[in-house]
């Protein structure tokens, strides 16, 4: 029994060809993100120090892609404010609070893409609008496509992108404390993978 694990390791490695970035190999169609291969984190200037880093525990996305037209996909992409995570129970509770994401009153925190600009073989920029507290601002992804598999455990395709977006949190109205103490800007990292809507 003990050899059996890594023999089927070793078979699963042997199925799994290396991602795919030609964009003309994957279907067209609808993909739903893959949440537990996915992750948003952010940080931001502490007293000029150090860059502090959290990130947000419950996200979820749309993609909407058609390999023959790259620059009409479409995103949509939700995260639960309340799922701010730190690491510090206390300050996750002063995070949700009205002076910073306000949870109760606002509990998503949403990005809407609006066009896609293809600036490289695997780069691209996604226009979009993000939506925090019920301020609506442009923003933009900086985004590179990882490539696109056949992902056998889930009996579907996949793919896989990373991201990062800058914003300054003032214009939002998070956080009450001025720049000197918490920096103004916020430099998100996402790394998602989606899954084919429906099982191939």
């Amino acid at each position: 029994m003990r050899l059996l694990a890594p023999l089927a390791c070793l078979v699963l490695s042997a199925c799994i060809s290396a991602p795919s970035v030609d964009p003309e190999r994957l279907p067209a169609g609808e993909w739903a993100l893959d949440a537990g291969h996915a992750s948003v984190t952010w940080r931001v200037r502490h007293l000029g120090l150090s860059w502090y880093t959290a990130r947000f525990d419950e996200i979820d996305a749309r993609l909407s892609f058609d390999p023959a037209r790259p620059e009409a996909a479409e995103l949509t992409a939700v995260i639960e404010a309340a799922s701010v995570s730190t690491g510090d129970r206390g300050f996750d509770d002063i995070l949700r609070g009205a002076a910073w994401f306000d949870a109760s009153r606002h509990p998503q925190i949403v990005f809407r893409s609006t066009r896609i600009e293809v600036t490289g073989e695997t780069t691209g920029r996604v226009h979009g609008t993000l939506t925090v507290k019920d301020v609506t601002r442009p923003a933009v992804l900086d985004t590179e496509f990882y490539g696109g598999v056949f992902n056998l455990l889930e009996g579907r395709r996949a793919v896989g992108f990373g991201a990062d977006l800058i914003i300054h949190r003032i214009d939002f109205g998070v956080g009450r404390l001025p720049p000197g103490f918490i920096g103004d800007e916020v430099r998100v990292r996402i790394e998602a993978e989606f899954l084919r809507a429906a099982p191939e």
